[in-house]
């Protein structure tokens, strides 16, 4: 059975910082490309940040480029995205997204809340 499990979201000033994190079982962990989006109410899902097998690339969204940053934890089956110098603007409920080599399979986590307030 798949499970992806975000957690780490909350509520943070502007300029703070918050680190989300993405569990996975279930899955090939090492040959899937784990991604970041996020949908703000009102508006549709967009990727935020990918790290892709294939290649190895990273890749982030220019809203967020500079201030935010993926990593994976091969040996804990985890991503994690460290979210720095928070704006009003990033307030969303962030995905985790894990996709196969080729796009067979497709999985989302049910979000985490990111409210970034004063």
């Amino acid at each position: 059975q798949v499970q992806i499990m975000e957690s780490g979201g909350g509520l943070v000033q502007p300029g703070g910082s918050l680190r989300l994190s993405c569990a996975t079982s279930g899955i090939t962990f090492e040959s899937y490309s784990m991604s970041w989006y996020r949908q703000a109410s009102g508006k549709e899902r967009e990727v935020v940040a990918t790290a892709a097998r294939d290649g190895g690339q990273i890749n982030y969204s220019d809203s967020v480029k500079g201030r935010f940053t993926i990593s994976i934890d091969n040996a804990k089956n985890t991503v994690y995205l460290q979210m720095n110098s928070l704006k009003p603007e990033d307030t969303a409920v962030y995905y985790c997204n894990a996709r196969s080599p080729y796009n067979i399979l497709n999985y989302w986590g049910e979000g985490t809340l990111v409210t970034v307030s004063s």
